[in-house]
């Protein structure tokens, strides 16, 4: 083989090494963008999930703040109404409380309320003797009753023996301390007391307060359940 020959073999040789390494060298280039158009795909589809869990969770935070503004109103709604209803009733007991100041109201002009009031102070007093179930008793009232008491403490301690069929209990009336005395317009906040009389064991251990404000709460807190169904149409819970 002469030099011409290996020339061309060598050349030949050259041409198919070339060849095959620009094959080696696009089969490369083709894998490797095949690989990154696989990766970038990967990465805009990691990206979107991102996205769409983000958008989710706020749109999750937007719904609860809806509910919970939405509560919120409906509890200061219902508050109002509660508390507009509380008005009502406690205006309800308010006027309750002045009309008790008409029965025990000494006036001359109102026999017929007089009588009333005396009537019920013995009725009280025999009550909280037969609550006492006490041999000796202290009594308390109002300034302005001590006569009226007074006047009707023998009546009401015979009622009392004959029902217990007992001795008649020795009634000692209070004169260094007394109820306070009614409301009026310059003492609307200050202890008051719009009749009645309050009962004790000697030794002040058994107490019955039968003062007609304490009779109108009792009254009042049995019969509220009552007075919200007829006022509102429904029972308070």
């Amino acid at each position: 083989m002469n030099d011409v020959d290996v020339s061309k073999q060598i050349q030949q040789m050259v041409r198919f090494i070339r060849q095959e390494a620009e094959e080696k060298a696009n089969e490369i280039t083709v894998s490797a963008e095949e690989e990154f158009n696989i990766e970038k795909l990967q990465l805009v589809e990691a990206e979107k999930r991102k996205i769409r869990q983000e958008y989710e969770r706020k749109e999750k935070q937007v719904e609860i703040r809806k509910k919970i503004e939405y509560s919120m109103q409906l509890n200061a709604s219902r508050i109002k109404v509660l508390q507009a209803q509380d008005d009502v009733v406690n205006s309800m007991k308010e006027t309750a409380s002045k009309d008790l100041l008409h029965v025990s109201h000494h006036n001359l002009l109102h026999i017929h309320n007089h009588h009333v009031y005396k009537k019920l102070l013995k009725d009280l007093i025999v009550q909280s003797l037969m609550r006492l179930k006490e041999p000796a008793v202290l009594l308390r009232c109002r300034k302005d009753d001590l006569n009226l008491i007074q006047s009707i403490i023998p009546s009401a301690k015979l009622e009392y023996a004959e029902k217990e069929n007992v001795h008649e209990p020795e009634i000692i009336v209070d004169e260094q301390v007394y109820l306070p005395p009614a409301p009026t317009h310059h003492h609307d906040h200050g202890p008051f007391c719009s009749g009645g009389v309050v009962l004790a064991s000697r030794d002040g251990k058994i107490v019955c307060e039968n003062t007609l404000d304490a009779r109108l709460d009792v009254v009042f807190r049995k019969k509220l359940p009552e007075i919200r169904k007829s006022l509102f149409g429904q029972v308070a819970a």
